[in-house]
């Protein structure tokens, strides 16, 4: 099982990850806020993830982890 993390106080809700995931399962969380004022990116269906961390590539500020190995997305 694949799964991604998203480290919410670095992100800055910029929305390339949303663009470049193939599935479209990462959205803009609207109901979450970080201390920045920032809307920040989460994964919506994490049984989708294929772990091909094209999110992961085009974020700016290195906020997105993939996580490819059994028993890591569970614990993330």
């Amino acid at each position: 099982m694949t799964c991604i993390t998203v480290d919410t106080e670095r992100c800055k809700g910029c929305g390339l990850c949303v663009h470049a995931c193939p599935r479209g399962i990462i959205r803009l969380d609207a109901n979450t806020l970080n201390s920045k004022g920032f809307h920040t990116a989460a994964c919506t269906d994490a049984g989708r993830c294929t772990g091909c961390a094209f999110c992961a590539l085009m974020c700016p500020d290195v906020c997105i982890t993939v996580y490819k190995e059994a028993g890591v997305c569970q614990s993330a």
